[in-house]
């Protein structure tokens, strides 16, 4: 489960900013839209959050920063070669920014332990490195590590919490590799857990393309049983679609354009032998209760979309992942966003406590029933064209008393967009 993420210097975002999943004050929608972690301080957490703002305010560069994070610590120890650039951008729009390290850190729990974990990188070396954590509540500073520009050396500090081959994997850390990845790479059993909650439990997905995620739910189709969940799925929001139809088979060279050169056919042939190409059809009955089969290229974009998001919030909801959704608006109706966000508020169909973090611009789910004050977030750009994130509760909204849609529209909350007609004229 996610507690808060913050960062710093990265892309738009300049100054610090920080994200928080713990449940402010106020006792509405607890039951539902909030789960109890056991831990102290951060007793409940929220079980789902939206970000606004208009285009350009950097609500994309958020998640960015949060894939960022997850890239270098699964791939910087075996995907980073020596003298390879870490895809870290400072905020370019301040001197001193622009020559600083952009710096990351996250508050988490895995396997029942929360875990206080960041580091700050330029794309040159890491510059520092932390990890605390807090089992029994009790917080244990395992690792820190620090770049000394005078001895041109790192600064190493271990824990005596922090049990293994600890000199080993700090000579075996390169500067642009974390030493949380290389330790794990160099079979870390204890920070194993740590390694595996971003690998394996940080979700994400863009709605501006969305083939992969396409697959992702044709591959669970594969199966019978998981083929029925993703109809179900689609006829509760009424597609019109009484099934569907999913064959698959190994990608050969027959499935590949007739100009493309044989060098790039056999290199892409030799690298993705494993990948199956679908063929996917939506299935409708016509008045008379025939079958009838539609190429699934043939659906509409929300529907092509929305099966798409399928897999993804299925295998989330079963796993208590944390998901989180570039632009879940495009294309879809209100109606489908209400419907995934009670998913993840519903203890039913959200049994494990999943999270799920999204940016949008649809604004109806804002004057209904459907979020707590704090789960609400916006995202704007200051005077130094900075990102700033903040949460609705900085404003203190009247519970049950105020249209937060109309407050949101008409700029009491700032986070939209300035448009210049007259320069236009």
């Amino acid at each position: 489960m996610l507690i808060q993420f913050s960062v710093k210097n990265y892309l738009s975002f300049k100054d610090e900013q920080t994200f928080s999943l713990t449940m402010a004050k106020g006792g509405e929608l607890v039951a539902s839209n909030t789960f109890n972690s056991d831990l102290s301080p951060h007793a409940r957490l929220l079980k789902a959050a939206v970000i606004y703002g208009p285009n350009a305010s950097g609500k994309s560069n958020f998640l960015a920063a949060l894939g960022t994070m997850k890239g270098m610590v699964t791939g910087s120890a075996t995907e980073s070669q020596r003298g390879k650039e870490l895809p870290v951008t400072p905020f370019r729009l301040d001197e001193m920014s622009a020559v600083s390290p952009s710096e990351f850190e996250i508050v988490f729990v895995a396997d029942g332990v929360r875990y206080q974990y960041g580091f700050a990188a330029t794309s040159e070396r890491v510059h520092e490195e932390w990890l605390l954590a807090f089992p029994k509540a009790k917080p244990q500073r395992w690792f820190t590590r620090i770049w000394n520009e005078e001895i041109n050396a790192y600064e190493w500090a271990m824990g005596n919490s922090f049990t293994g081959q600890k000199q080993l994997w700090q000579n075996a850390t390169r500067y642009n590799a974390l030493f949380l990845s290389t330790a794990v790479q160099l079979n870390s059993v204890q920070l194993q857990p740590v390694f595996d909650w971003f690998n394996n439990n940080l979700k994400f997905i863009s709605l501006k393309g969305f083939f992969k995620e396409l697959e992702v739910t044709a591959s669970r189709c594969k199966d019978e049983n998981e083929r029925k969940r993703v109809v179900e799925f689609l006829k509760v929001a009424d597609l019109g679609i009484n099934d569907i139809s999913v064959k698959s088979e190994r990608i050969t060279a027959k499935h590949l354009p007739d100009d493309m050169p044989e060098e790039a056919k056999t290199y892409f042939l030799e690298n993705e032998i494993d990948t199956d190409v679908f063929d996917i059809h939506s299935v409708h009955k016509t008045n008379q209760g025939r079958t009838v089969l539609f190429n699934f290229s043939l659906e509409s974009e929300g529907t092509l979309k929305f099966f798409a998001l399928a897999g993804p919030v299925i295998d989330t909801l079963e796993n208590g992942y944390v998901l989180f959704i570039d632009e879940l608006h495009g294309s879809l109706h209100p109606k489908m966003v209400r419907f995934l966000v009670d998913l993840f508020h519903d203890e039913k169909t959200n049994p494990n406590n999943a999270q799920l973090i999204f940016t949008s611009h649809e604004t109806s789910i804002l004057s209904q029933d459907v979020f707590r004050r704090d789960q609400i977030w916006f995202c704007e750009k200051d005077k130094e064209q900075a990102t700033r994130l903040y949460p609705l509760t900085d404003f203190s909204p009247r519970k049950g008393r105020e249209n937060l849609e109309a407050g949101y529209l008409s700029g009491r909350y700032g986070a939209l967009p300035y448009l210049n007609i007259a320069e236009l004229r």
